[in-house]
């Protein structure tokens, strides 16, 4: 169990990707913060079904796109260690549609849902790592960030950003023993994507070369690896599991 003790936070933890990500961390032996926003159902059922592995999960329902939220999280974490070892900005939502028609609404909530917990939950988190000179911050991204998507100029446009976000807190942390990374994800059966038109998962499954869609598990292998001694030489990065789209 080789995070046996750690202290990690995964922000939009309880569905999907993150729900994959806080398990895959209490699976070896981490206490997890699950930050969630607003489906106590699905925090729920990942306590229940978090009870019998080596670690623990903790549900935490905020709004870490604000300060009070995001300070709410990490101080819960950080409160009895005064620390957190591993932080994973995973909150995201799409709503897709053609710039020319996009409501003005649709372009703020994926702008402030995307990238305002980055600030807000890294400036706090950042805090609880400094006095230890140690710690690993995780981005989720996606490859629409790198290569565009029709129909998704709000969320490319927060997914490019969360990777320039990524490289420049690196460069800032580096020197104290913070490291920083993002992975990049593709296709991911999740909810967020069960609403996608097949011929679009097909297409995208066409232009991959493993010809298949990914899995939450498979993300949240990848964050694990970043967050391990394993990556310890690596910061700065934009890892991409994608099957080989991009």
């Amino acid at each position: 169990m080789i995070f046996s003790g750690s202290i990690i936070v995964v922000t939009g933890g309880t569905r999907g990707i993150g729900r994959a990500i806080s398990l895959a961390f209490a699976r070896n032996g981490a206490q997890v913060f699950a930050a969630y926003l607003s489906n106590d159902d699905a925090a729920a059922s990942l306590v229940v079904e978090a009870g019998g592995l080596p670690g623990s999960v903790v549900v935490i329902k905020a709004d870490v796109s604000t300060t009070e939220g995001a300070q709410k999280v990490i101080n819960a974490a950080s409160q009895e260690s005064g620390h957190i070892d591993v932080l994973v900005n995973n909150a995201g939502i799409v709503k897709d549609g053609f710039l020319a028609m996009m409501a003005d609404d649709d372009w703020d909530a994926v702008i402030r849902t995307n990238l305002y917990p980055l600030f807000h939950c890294c400036k706090w988190g950042v805090r609880r790592m400094l006095a230890r000179r140690r710690g690993s911050i995780i981005t989720i991204s996606s490859i629409s960030g790198i290569s565009g998507a029709s129909g998704q100029t709000n969320y490319a446009a927060s997914k490019g950003a969360a990777i320039s976000f990524t490289k420049s807190l690196a460069r800032e942390l580096g020197g104290m023993g913070i490291r920083v990374n993002a992975v990049v994800a593709g296709l991911i059966r999740t909810d967020m994507t069960e609403g996608l038109k097949q011929d679009v998962v097909d297409r995208i499954v066409k232009n991959s070369a493993l010809g298949r869609i990914g899995t939450p598990e498979e993300v949240a292998a990848a964050v694990l690896f970043l967050a391990s001694e394993q990556a310890s030489y690596i910061t700065g990065q934009a890892l991409i599991v994608d099957g080989g789209v991009v």
